[in-house]
Parts: structure tokens; C-alpha cells; sequence
């Protein structure tokens, strides 16, 4: 069994941690540092709790015993951001020569960048890809042993290895991964090409893992997949995400269920029904739009229409009425015009998202929209600027309709601006702060919303 083995090595790395530790008369430290989406940061807690077993103390600072970078490769500022880190881990790496330098994630999946790293960036220790992850541990302890560079990069996933020592970033709220990869495709997206295939796992697995969480104090739990709607799909006579999502909302213990990300195409009827009768799931959906017209929805490849995802968006909101609507939007994809993003702004005004996600596009190579031609940038940065106000002015007025009313706040820090206030969402994902000390941490609070300031509120605990 995987995880046995990866086990063993994380026994094997403690022992050499120790001597080393010993010799140094310190404990060795480690730094990880995440770059991308939700399903990364869950990644990291994995990498995290492989070394804090393995005997390395958590360090906020670059300047510990070992550095991982859980790399996104989405967009191409994503990358060119690690490479400029690494100049700063060279500097260190010549000042600490025993220091172990690694890199992980999306952006190691691509075979032109794991090229450029072995070629020019001789002093990396470590790299591989999202497929192996829970290896962490094996290849640690290659580095250990040999001192020289280790390369383990799978193109496709060979194992789901859930099941290995987690540091969660909150101890009332967690990610669960319950599929990996994407056979969507979009026209614009490299996401399939380094995560790989969609994969679901069994659902009798993934509710032994949130039983665990909700014994361990975990109130919210957060399903994860590049496109959760699609989850069970490819298994014969495979439990739904629907259906997978009525299951979760039996677990005792936990009181609230999100979820991350709905692809408009395979939304269901029977998916809009779960979310409207069940109280755990919370009020919000994330549904990405990318663009409003339907010949660029086209060119994306995203398999719906204007006018199905507007059908869509009237069916949640006339089962859910109370329901936060948020979106990921595109600009400037390659052949867009005036038209096509009339079309978009068009979208936003009738369907009143409570917030989106706008991007300009980014041209990644290796994607088919990277070979189409693209659009002159200024023209692009105007409508982005364009969307932009639009969405903040709609989303603002939509935000509002709160004001007044007492929600359910589950906090989640003490505020970083003002100590006397404390941090927490509303089930609508809604930003909330109010008078509260660090007692309340992980508290689902009775709050009455009192001010709202476009995109969060200031509210005060209700009696």
C-alpha cells in the first residue's frame, strides 16, 4: 500500500532530521509556499504535515533548512513570479549550503520549464509534479542520502493517496479533494495538461476522511475538483455530485458544506435541488461565465451558450432566491470584439453577481487559443477597466441587500487592521468583521449585518 510505504520514508527522513538537528543543536525548518487555487493550498497542508512528521518545524521565512514552492501555472506571470524567487533562494542557497530547495506543483507538469530548471537552475534539489505529491517524503529522503538533484515527474496520476499526515491551515475548516484533473478542455486553459485527466474518488473514502474531520472540531468542510459537477460520471452506476453532496449533509459534526468548482455545462437540475433543501449547504455558488457571448464561448470551447447559462442562472435563483451568485470572467480572448463584449456586460447586468473574478486573458502556450491571433493589449486594458466598474458598482448594490439582517458568521481570525475586531464569512461567503476577541475562533456567531462596504460588512454580535 502507498501510503505504508510513503510512511516509511517519513520514518526514514525523522531519523536523518534528527542527527542533523542534533549535530546543528537546532531544529532544522522548513518554508512552504503556495501559489495558485484551493486544490494547491490542500496540497500544501499535505506537504506540510509530511514534514512536520518528518521532524522540520514550521518557519514563516525563506531562510529555513528547506523551501518548497507549490507552483500554479495558469497564467504566465504565475511562472515568471517563481523564477524571480529563485534568484533569492541562490543568494541563500551560497550562504546556507546545506539548504534543500524544491518545486512542486502545475507548473513542474510542463516539460519546458522542468528543461529550463535543470538546465539553469542547477542548485533546485527537488522537483516533481501534482500527480505524486504524497511522495514527498521519498523524494526528501533521495536528497538526503545522495545530494543531488531528484527529478520525479508522472504524466499521469498512477495512485490517489489521501490517507498521510495533513497540517491544516484551520482547525474548524478544511478542503476535501473528491476528484482530480479536467477533461473539459477549454480552448484557453492549460489545466488539463498538467493535472491530467478527471479522476473521482470513492465516495466511501471521501466520507471515512470528512467522519474524520468532523471528530477532529471541523464545522465547514469544502469539496474540491477542477469541475465537482462532473463528479462520478465516468464510474458505471456512479453516485452523483448531488447525490455524493446529500450524503456529506449527513454527517454529524459538520454544519456547513461548500463547494468549488461548478463548470455551467454539467450543472444539474437535481444539483440545484440539493443545494435549495439542504440547510448545510451554504448559499453560494460559484459558477465561471468566462465570457457573455456565445460565438467566443464557442471558441473556448465551453460547451454552453449565453443564453443556457443565463437559463441556468434564473433556475438557481428562482429555487435559491437568497442565493450569492459569483463568477469568473475573461477579457480579450483572441477574436473578441466590441460586439462579443457588449454581450458580457450584457450578462453581468442580468445576472447580478455578487462578485467576480475578472481577468485579462493570458496567453499560454501549448493551449490552441495561444496559436489564435490576439488581441492589441491597450484595447484589451479598457474593457477590462470597463467590466471591472461595472461589476463593482452591480456587485456592490447586490451586496447591500443584507444590511440589517442577522446572519451566521463563522469567524476565522482576529482582524489583521484592528485587534478589538474578529474576521469570519457569512454562509454566503460574504466578508464580515465585528467586536469580538480570538475566543471566537472557529465559533459560528449570530452577527447583525450594520454597514456594507461594497464587498464585506461591519456588523455586530446579535443576543
Amino acid at each position: 500500500m502507498e501510503s505504508k510505504k510513503q510512511l516509511e520514508y517519513i520514518d526514514k527522513c525523522s531519523r536523518i532530521v534528527r542527527d542533523r538537528a542534533g549535530f546543528l543543536g537546532r531544529p532544522l525548518t522548513f518554508y512552504v509556499e503556495t501559489f495558485g487555487c484551493q486544490m494547491n493550498e490542500r496540497d500544501s497542508e499535505k506537504l506540510r504535515g509530511i514534514l512536520e512528521k518528518a521532524g522540520f518545524e514550521k518557519n514563516d521565512s525563506e531562510e529555513s533548512d528547506l523551501v518548497l514552492y507549490n507552483t500554479c501555472t495558469v497564467r504566465e506571470n504565475a511562472n515568471t513570479r517563481v523564477y524571480g524567487r529563485l534568484g533569492k533562494l541562490k543568494d541563500l542557497k551560497k550562504r546556507n549550503p546545506e539548504m534543500i530547495i524544491g518545486l512542486c506543483g502545475c507548473m513542474m507538469q510542463e516539460a519546458h520549464v522542468v528543461e529550463k530548471i535543470t538546465m539553469s537552475y542547477r542548485f533546485v534539489d527537488m522537483i516533481f509534479g501534482t500527480h505524486n505529491v504524497y511522495m514527498l517524503a521519498e523524494l526528501l529522503y533521495n536528497v538526503l542520502t545522495e545530494r543531488k538533484m531528484t527529478v520525479d515527474i508522472r504524466r499521469e496520476a498512477t495512485e490517489i493517496v489521501e490517507d498521510l499526515p495533513m497540517d491544516r491551515t484551520y482547525s474548524f475548516k478544511s478542503g476535501v479533494n473528491i476528484m482530480f484533473g479536467c477533461d473539459n478542455f477549454c480552448s484557453y486553459c492549460i489545466v488539463p495538461y498538467v493535472r491530467g485527466r478527471e479522476r473521482s474518488r470513492k465516495p466511501e473514502e471521501i466520507l471515512k476522511e470528512i467522519r474524520s474531520l468532523a471528530g477532529d472540531g471541523v464545522k465547514e468542510v469544502m469539496l474540491l475538483g477542477q469541475n465537482v459537477n462532473s463528479y462520478g460520471k465516468k464510474e458505471e452506476g456512479g453516485v452523483t455530485f448531488a447525490q455524493l453532496l446529500r450524503e456529506v449533509c449527513r454527517v454529524e459534526g459538520i454544519e456547513r458544506i461548500r463547494f468549488m468548482t461548478s463548470h455551467p455545462k454539467d450543472l444539474s437540475d437535481e444539483l440545484i435541488r440539493a443545494i435549495a433543501e439542504e440547510p448545510k449547504v451554504c448559499n453560494h455558488l460559484h459558477l465561471p461565465l468566462q465570457s457573455g457571448s456565445s460565438r467566443i464561448l464557442k471558441a473556448m470551447n465551453r460547451r454552453y451558450d449565453k443564453e443556457k447559462y443565463l437559463e441556468l442562472v434564473s433556475k438557481i435563483k428562482s429555487a435559491c432566491p437568497d442565493l450569492s451568485l459569483t463568477t469568473d470572467i475573461i477579457v480579450g480572448f483572441p477574436g473578441e470584439t466590441e460586439e462579443d463584449f457588449q454581450e458580457t456586460l450584457d450578462v453581468v447586468r442580468k445576472c447580478g453577481f455578487d462578485s467576480a473574478f475578472t481577468f485579462i486573458y493570458s496567453r499560454r502556450s501549448g493551449t490552441p487559443a495561444a496559436e489564435m491571433e490576439q488581441l492589441d493589449e491597450s484595447v484589451v486594458k479598457e474593457r477590462f477597466d470597463r467590466l471591472l466598474a461595472l461589476v463593482q458598482s452591480t456587485a456592490s448594490e447586490r451586496c447591500g441587500r443584507f444590511a440589517g439582517r442577522i446572519q451566521n458568521v463563522l469567524v476565522e481570525s482576529v482582524n489583521r487592521q484592528d485587534g478589538s475586531l474578529v474576521t469570519g464569512r457569512t454562509e454566503n461567503n460574504l466578508v464580515v468583521h465585528f467586536p469580538g476577541g480570538e475566543e471566537l475562533i472557529g465559533q459560528i456567531v449570530p452577527v447583525r449585518m450594520e454597514e456594507c462596504k461594497g464587498f464585506y460588512y461591519y456588523g455586530i454580535k446579535a443576543e
